[in-house]
C-alpha cells in the first residue's frame, strides 16, 4: 500500500531541519520564484524556530541573509543548510558568483556572529575554496552542500559537475569551515537506471549516523516526478575517505511509485524530533503540479515553486533504512 503524508510548509523545496542545544528546532529551504518572470526569489536565506518540529509549520519566517547585501554571493541561492561547526553557526549554501549568470553556481558560507541564528548578524564567508593541491573542488558548478561530524572528524559532502553531477566528500577544520583540508573524494555518481532518469544526477547528500553506522542520503535524476532517494552506508569508525569502505544499494529508498499524491520525493535531511526519534525531512511536488493544473508547469521547472517540504519517520534495521 502507497503511503500518504500531508504537507508540512508548503513551497519550500530543499528542507533543512536542525535541532539546536538552546532547544529550538530550525527551519531552512531554497525561497522559490514563482515563474521565470519573478523578481523575487532565490535571492535569500530564510529560518523559522521552533520549539517542536510541529511548530515550525507556523513560525514566523525571518529572513537573516539577502544577496543584495554580498558582493560575493548572488542569486540563485539555493539549498540553505544550517549547522553548528566549532561552536558558531554557519549556513552553507549554493550561489552564483556572477549577477547575471544562473549557472555559475558553487558553495558559500555565512556565520552568525553570536549565539543566536535567529536574531543576531551574519556575516558573509564567501566561497568555499579547496585545499592546496585540490585542483578540482568548487571550480564552476558546485551546490547542495551538507555537513557531519563523525568519529571526531569534520566532513562536508556537495554535487559538483565531474561529467555528471556527482557527490564528493572532503574533511575540514571546524575552526575554518570555509575550506576543505583534504582533496575531494568521488564519493558516488550516477550509475543505475534510477539514476539517470532524463538527466543523470546525484545531489542533496544528507548524513544519518546511529547504532555506529552512517547513513548517506541523496538525490537522483532530473527533478520531476524521476526525482528519488538513494543510500550510502558505512560504519562509523571506517575511513570515510576511502571508497571501500562505503556501500551502494543498489535500489532507491524512496520513489514517487511508493507515494500517493505526491511526486519526485527528494533532497531531504535528517532530525530526531522531541519524541526521540528520527525523521526525515523532503520535498515532493503534488497532484496538481504533477497534472499539469499549478500553472506554472508550462515554463522551466526551475522557476516552479510547487516542491513543499514534507515529514516522514525513518525505520532503521539491519543496517537499512526505510520510512513510514
Amino acid at each position: 500500500m502507497k503511503a500518504k503524508t500531508e504537507i508540512f510548509i508548503k513551497d519550500r523545496a530543499d528542507p533543512f531541519v536542525k535541532k539546536g542545544r538552546d532547544g529550538y528546532y530550525y527551519f531552512t529551504a531554497s525561497y522559490p520564484m514563482y515563474g521565470e518572470s519573478d523578481s523575487e526569489g532565490y535571492d535569500r536565506i530564510i529560518l523559522r524556530r521552533a520549539k517542536t518540529v510541529s511548530g515550525l509549520a507556523d513560525a514566523e519566517e525571518k529572513t537573516i541573509w539577502d544577496e543584495k547585501d554580498s558582493a560575493k554571493s548572488h542569486r540563485f541561492i539555493w539549498a540553505p543548510e544550517i549547522h553548528k561547526i566549532g561552536g558558531k553557526w554557519y549556513v552553507l549554501f549554493a550561489a552564483s558568483g556572477s549577477a547575471d549568470n544562473v549557472w555559475d553556481i558553487d558553495c558559500h558560507i555565512i556565520m552568525c556572529e553570536g549565539d543566536d541564528p535567529y536574531n543576531d548578524p551574519w556575516v558573509d564567508k564567501g566561497k568555499f575554496t579547496a585545499c592546496e593541491g585540490d585542483e578540482f573542488s568548487f571550480r564552476g558548478f558546485s551546490l547542495d552542500m551538507t555537513y557531519f561530524e563523525c568519529a571526531g572528524k569534520h566532513y562536508v559532502a556537495w554535487a559538483q559537475n565531474g561529467g555528471n553531477s556527482n557527490v564528493y566528500l572532503a574533511t575540514i577544520d571546524p575552526d575554518e569551515p570555509w575550506k576543505t583540508t583534504a582533496p575531494a573524494m568521488l564519493l558516488t555518481k550516477p550509475e543505475y537506471d534510477w539514476e539517470r532518469v532524463r538527466i543523470p544526477v546525484n545531489e542533496g547528500a544528507a548524513a544519518l549516523i546511529e547504532g555506529g553506522k552512517v547513513y548517506l542520503a541523496f538525490s537522483a535524476s532530473a527533478t520531476g516526478p524521476e526525482y528519488c532517494i538513494g543510500l550510502m552506508t558505512a560504519e562509523e569508525n571506517a575511513d570515510l575517505l576511502n571508497l571501500e569502505s562505503w556501500h551502494k544499494c543498489d535500489k532507491p529508498i524512496l520513489t514517487s511509485a511508493d507515494l500517493e499524491g505526491e511526486y519526485g520525493p527528494g533532497h531531504n535531511s535528517f532530525v530526531k524530533n522531541e519524541n526521540g526519534e528520527w525523521i526525515m525531512v523532503y520535498h515532493s511536488r503534488n497532484e496538481k503540479c504533477f497534472c499539469g493544473e499549478c500553472g506554472y508547469s508550462d515554463g522551466d521547472s526551475l522557476y516552479d515553486p510547487c516542491r513543499s517540504a514534507r515529514i516522514r519517520k525513518v525505520i532503521l534495521q539491519n543496517g537499512t533504512m526505510s520510512f513510514e
